[in-house]
């Protein structure tokens, strides 16, 4: 485990050295500079300016996170990054949602229906209401009807990486990588602790496809989706607050165990990875027949999230945004 968690940290550390030598529009003063000295890179991109190393990790599943706060798009295939980009999202009025999305539909030559036959080059789409990824213009700041915009020679290269169904968080919270056995959602319960009995599971809603899971904090409830669509949830017990959105995604390690992967945003990238303690494991509390249900559906590639904010339109507190298709 230890040599896995070593060498996890090291493939982490790795792109981001390496994708400032190999970025696609960085200056060239930046782009020939020594990898050492290229820790910055990310921060210093300019609007428009992006990263993209695919050979850090040349195959696997793909997941995106999009950080509003940080105005970046964050690219991982097999858990690891291999790309990142300036980004323009909604502007105050028109903000873009927060939340786990999957894209659903594809047009590389897509004309707005909403604002006048806008050009959407490389549209992926994630909202039926209009939410989008394109190339666009970037000045540096939020000004978008709500849609995330990336520059275009980077919305063409994660165009061609991305299938229907793919994984995209969007989040005003930074992440931290981490290497763990089982995160805490999907612990078994321990001696002394009660779990919800009660849950749905309707695998027949969408027989395949990729597959998502949320953990809400505020609403201590999870939900499952495959393709977009719920296919299982329940209510269940946490110990204590979970208090930061986290975002993992699954990997398998040549040790033969598999492994949740915490997606990594730059400038939260400790010296080493550790793993979970068994006691962060057990924080969650989920009934037995549906821990199992959905170990049966877990593949490389599943997506995580764990967040402190709510799943539902009403109470008070922020609203995490869960996608749920329809046919169209």
């Amino acid at each position: 485990m230890l040599a896995n968690r070593h060498a996890t940290g090291a493939r982490h550390s790795l792109f981001w050295h390496a994708a400032a030598l190999l970025l696609t529009t960085v200056p060239p003063a930046m782009a020939q500079a020594d990898p050492v000295a290229a820790d910055g890179a990310i921060e210093r991109l300019k609007p428009g300016e992006f990263l993209w190393a695919p050979n850090i990790a040349p195959e696997g599943p793909v997941t995106l996170i999009v950080s509003l706060k940080a105005q970046r798009a964050f690219v991982y295939r097999n858990g690891l990054p291999i790309g990142v980009s300036t980004v323009s999202s909604g502007r105050p009025g028109h903000d873009t949602p927060t939340g786990i999305f999957t894209i659903l539909q594809k047009d590389p030559d897509h004309k707005s229906n909403l604002y006048a036959d806008a050009p959407m080059p490389f549209m992926q789409r994630l909202t039926w209401g209009g939410i989008a990824l394109h190339a666009g213009n970037l000045p540096g700041y939020p000004a978008s009807h709500g849609c995330v915009r990336l520059p275009l020679a980077f919305a063409k290269l994660l165009y061609q990486v991305t299938k229907l169904g793919l994984t995209v968080i969007i989040t005003d919270d930074a992440v931290a990588p981490e290497v763990s056995a089982a995160p805490v959602a999907l612990a078994a319960a321990e001696d002394g602790h009660s779990s919800p009995e009660k849950y749905v599971w309707r695998p027949d809603r969408s027989p395949g496809g990729p597959v998502s899971i949320v953990v809400s904090g505020k609403d201590k409830r999870i939900l499952v989706l495959r393709n977009g669509i719920e296919i299982g949830s329940a209510d269940i017990g946490i110990d204590g607050p979970i208090e930061t959105t986290e975002a993992f995604t699954l990997g398998a390690s040549t040790d033969g165990e598999v492994h949740w992967l915490r997606l990594a945003l730059p400038g939260h990238i400790p010296g080493a990875i550790a793993e979970m303690t068994r006691g962060e494991r057990a924080r969650a509390h989920l009934p037995d027949g549906l821990r199992e249900q959905i170990l049966g559906v877990l593949r490389p590639g599943t997506t995580l999230l764990v967040t402190r904010d709510s799943l539902r339109s009403s109470g008070t507190g922020r609203t995490l945004t869960v996608i749920v298709t329809d046919a169209r």
